[in-house]
C-alpha cells in the first residue's frame, strides 16, 4: 500500500520564485525528501521556446536539493510538470504532492487521494502522433497504477503527462535515419504530442480500444476524460503522474473528475467538485466551496467548428493572437468565475482530451 498524501497549491510571485515552496518544507508542512511530483503553471507563451519553464523547473529542483538529502540524481528523477501559458487572469503557481508518514496521517476506509508516477521507453521523434507513442503511453501508465495502488481503471481521475514534441533539431534526426515525422510544424506538434498521448492513455484505462494510426487528431470521437496532457522540449520520454482514489491509504485528501462539453460549461467544473466528494447546494457559489477546494486541473481545446453554442468566433482565423492563448483565457475566466481563485490549472491543446471544444475537469478537495 503506497503512503498517504499531502497536497498543496502555493504561488509563484516571479518566474524563477520558489519561496513558498521552500516555506512549506521549512514549517514542515512536507519533507523535501518525500516530494514525489509538481504540476504548475509559468507566465511563459506556452510555447515551443518558452523557456519558463525551464527555469521554474530549477528553481523548484534547487529547493529540494538544498533541503532534502537526495541526490542530484535522484532529484532528476521526480516527475515536475509545467504548462506554460497564464493568458487573461490565470495566475502562476504550483500544486506539490508529497508523502506523508502513516502513523500521522488521518486514517479511515473511505477514498483517499493517492499518486503513481512513471516514465515510458524513449519515444522516438517518428514515432510521435503515431501507435507506436500510442502503446508507449498505455504501458506507462499501467506501471502508475500499479505504484499508486490501484487496480481498477474507474478509481483514476487525473493522468497528467509531458511528452516531447518535435524541434528542428529532432526532424532532421528523424529524416537521418530514413523516416518521416507527422509533421514539420514544431507548434502543431505539441498538439499532436498532447493528443496521440491522450489515446495512450484512453487505450490504458479502457476508454477505447487502440485507434489507428490514421485516428490521431481526425477522429475527435476518441478521447479520454481524465487525460492531461503537456509536451516541451525538455524530455525525450511520456512522464506520467497518475492521481486516483484508493481505500485503506488514509490523508485527508480526495479526487473527482467531470468533463466540459464546451469552453463556457462551468457546471462541468462543479460537476467534477462533486464527484470529488464536496457537498454543494443545486446552484453552487464559490464561497460554498468553504477553502477545501486545494485545486482544479483542465485542458481546453478551441472547437474545430469555430464556434461555441451556435455563436461564431473569429479564434481558428486569427494571424495575430494564437487560439492556444485565446481559448486558454477565456476557459481559465469561466474556472476563475466557479473557483473564484485565478490560480487554476488551465492547460491548452487538448485534442482527444474530453469532447471537441471541451476538456476534462478534476479537482482536489480537502476532505478533513
Amino acid at each position: 500500500m503506497p503512503d498517504p498524501i499531502e497536497v498543496r497549491k502555493v504561488p509563484l510571485h516571479s518566474v524563477s520564485d520558489a519561496s513558498e515552496f521552500a516555506a512549506l518544507i521549512d514549517s514542515r508542512v512536507i519533507e523535501a525528501d518525500r516530494v514525489i511530483a509538481v504540476i504548475g503553471k509559468t507566465e511563459g507563451n506556452g510555447g515551443v521556446n518558452d523557456y519558463t519553464r525551464i527555469i521554474a523547473d530549477r528553481a523548484f529542483r534547487e529547493v529540494l536539493l538544498a533541503k532534502g538529502t537526495r541526490s542530484s540524481e535522484q532529484v532528476k528523477q521526480i516527475p515536475i510538470v509545467w504548462s506554460g501559458g497564464t493568458d487573461g487572469i490565470l495566475s502562476p503557481h504550483a500544486t506539490i504532492f508529497a508523502t506523508t508518514d502513516p502513523a500521522t496521517a488521518p486514517t479511515t476506509d473511505e477514498p483517499r487521494l493517492t499518486v503513481g508516477f512513471a516514465m515510458s521507453d524513449t519515444l522516438l521523434p517518428e514515432e510521435i502522433g503515431r501507435t507506436a507513442m500510442i502503446t508507449k503511453v498505455a504501458a506507462a501508465v499501467h506501471v502508475a497504477m500499479e505504484r499508486a495502488g490501484i487496480s481498477d481503471a474507474a478509481d483514476v481521475h487525473y493522468v497528467q503527462t509531458k511528452t516531447p514534441l518535435l524541434t528542428i533539431d529532432t526532424i532532421r534526426d528523424a529524416k537521418s535515419r530514413g523516416h518521416q515525422v507527422f509533421t514539420e510544424d514544431t507548434l502543431h506538434s505539441m498538439d499532436v504530442s498532447n493528443g496521440c498521448t491522450a489515446l495512450g492513455i484512453a487505450v490504458a484505462l479502457g476508454e477505447i480500444e487502440m485507434p489507428s494510426d490514421e485516428d490521431v487528431m481526425r477522429d475527435r470521437s476518441l478521447y479520454s476524460s481524465v487525460a492531461s496532457c503537456s509536451s516541451g522540449v525538455e524530455l525525450d520520454r511520456a512522464q506520467v503522474v497518475l492521481v486516483g482514489n484508493t481505500r485503506g491509504i488514509g490523508g485527508r485528501y480526495r479526487i473527482g473528475h467531470g468533463v466540459m462539453s464546451d469552453a463556457l460549461d462551468a457546471d462541468g467544473i462543479w460537476a467534477a467538485i462533486r464527484d470529488a466528494g464536496l457537498q454543494l447546494p443545486e446552484r453552487p457559489h464559490p464561497s460554498d466551496l468553504d477553502g477545501r477546494l486545494v485545486n482544479v486541473f483542465l485542458k481546453c481545446e478551441a472547437s474545430q467548428d469555430g464556434a461555441v453554442r451556435g455563436r461564431r468566433n473569429a479564434m481558428l482565423d486569427d494571424s495575430d493572437v494564437h487560439w492556444h492563448r485565446q481559448i486558454k483565457a477565456a476557459v481559465g475566466g469561466v474556472t476563475a468565475a466557479v473557483t473564484g481563485d485565478p490560480a487554476a490549472f488551465v492547460s491548452v491543446s487538448a485534442a482527444h482530451q474530453g469532447p471537441d471544444g471541451g476538456g476534462p475537469v478534476a479537482a482536489i478537495i480537502d476532505a478533513g
